[in-house]
């Protein structure tokens, strides 16, 4: 049964692209007038809406909860400042993908290239913004799940530094690293909505360093590094000193290995007891890594957790208040949608994390912008600033723009 909520005008938007929850769809009116009035969006099937029940993209999920009393505080964030909730969006199951594939519920359609994929896990959030049905969509961040899918879509996406964007309302999944992020059809649209989404004042930031993360550059095919150099080239213009830096004198595979054991403890620690509860079926792929966070060990969490302090003091150090590091935002353009699960979801989606997990790792905030082309495809550029200069990425989008 389709779930109206507390909405107005329940009729699901014309979605060709497979965009939008079908069995919970709810909208919401503005509640109040601000810097975005007038404008739309959508929220990720993680998020609470008032009157409606949380899917999680998983259908034994939905069954087993009950509606939401009160909106997530993001939802509640842009409704109060004069935009419209069109939808909820599809997500990848319990948001533990990165592909944008979802087999109960299907998979977006990548506006850009509707032969491949549009990635995840907020991958109904990210086609939505891409084709034109919303202005801006609300999506989640753990591993990628706003930056990855913007570099495969060519929008603006960005995570903000971790905690700087309340989660209540919003499902748990790996605290450490959960953070509410989001897409805009624009940069400058992408800023007004986090000046409505992101807590506290802007930090005063007096410009520094551009640097670049040379061994994140290594890892890519060589023919992704030629197509981002103009874009480079279009950053450096905004900094008085460029740098090349190495990011991790372990190699960036050993900050990946650290950050998913880590997420995988977390996520088990936050769905375990339901899975254990309810058995649900899972889809290939989230199936396998579901049995993986299961088996984790206190003694792997313990290290990992370790690791990551000396990983957090070395960011610190490297990326000064001011300097921004640049990097690709993925490996590749968007794979097939023909391209194996084994492929997509083990191989493609840890070569993604090497580079994603920096900021993951350090809490900071990353932008992809769609500052690059592969054969027509998309491809994003991503920086990364310190903790809590998220607007001064926002403001560099615009500059950029």
């Amino acid at each position: 049964m389709t779930d109206h909520g507390n909405d107005v005008g329940w009729q699901i938007p014309n979605d060709p692209f497979g965009a939008f929850c079908r069995d919970n769809h709810t909208t919401a009116a503005a509640t109040g007038s601000g810097a975005i009035d007038g404008l739309t969006f959508a929220a990720k099937d993680v998020m609470d809406i008032a009157g409606s029940t949380t899917g999680f993209g998983q259908p034994t999920w939905l069954a087993t909860h009950q509606p939401a009393t009160a909106h997530a505080e993001p939802v509640a964030r842009l409704l109060a400042a004069g935009a419209s909730l069109v939808g909820r969006t599809v997500s990848d199951e319990l948001s533990y993908s990165l592909s944008g594939e979802n087999i109960h519920y299907g998979t977006p359609v990548n506006p850009a290239a509707p032969d491949r994929i549009a990635g995840g896990s907020s991958s109904g959030s990210v086609c939505a913004v891409a084709a034109g049905l919303v202005d801006i969509a609300i999506g989640t961040d753990c591993a990628g799940s706003v930056r990855l899918p913007a570099s495969y879509c060519g929008v603006p996406g960005m995570r903000p530094t971790h905690a700087g964007v309340s989660t209540q309302g919003v499902n748990p999944f790996a605290p450490s690293f959960d953070t509410v992020g989001w897409f805009a059809k624009n940069p400058s649209v992408l800023r007004l909505a986090g000046i409505e989404l992101l807590d506290g004042d802007p930090l005063p930031v007096t410009p520094g360093r551009l640097l670049i993360a040379t061994d994140a550059f290594t890892l890519v095919d060589p023919l992704i590094s030629r197509a981002l150099k103009p874009a480079i080239a279009r950053v450096e213009k905004h900094f008085s000193a460029t740098e090349g830096v190495i990011v991790s004198d372990t190699g960036l595979d050993s900050w990946m290995e650290c950050f998913r054991t880590i997420q995988a403890a977390e996520i088990w620690q936050s769905l375990g007891p339901w899975i254990e509860s309810e058995k649900p079926q899972f889809g290939p792929g989230i199936d396998e890594r579901i049995d993986w966070a299961r088996q984790v060990t206190e003694r792997q969490v313990a290290d990992a957790r370790q690791r990551r302090k000396v990983i957090v003091d070395h960011l610190r150090r490297l990326l000064r208040p001011g300097d921004v590091l640049c990097l690709p935002t993925s490996p590749r353009v968007a794979p097939k949608t023909v391209t194996p699960v084994s492929a997509v979801e083990v191989t493609f989606r840890y070569q993604a994390i090497c580079l994603l997990s920096i900021a993951g790792l350090g809490g900071m905030p990353e932008i992809s912008m769609p500052l690059a082309t592969v054969d027509g495809l998309p491809l994003g550029l991503s920086l990364v600033a310190s903790e809590g200069a998220d607007h001064q990425l926002l403001d560099l989008a615009c500059e950029l723009a």
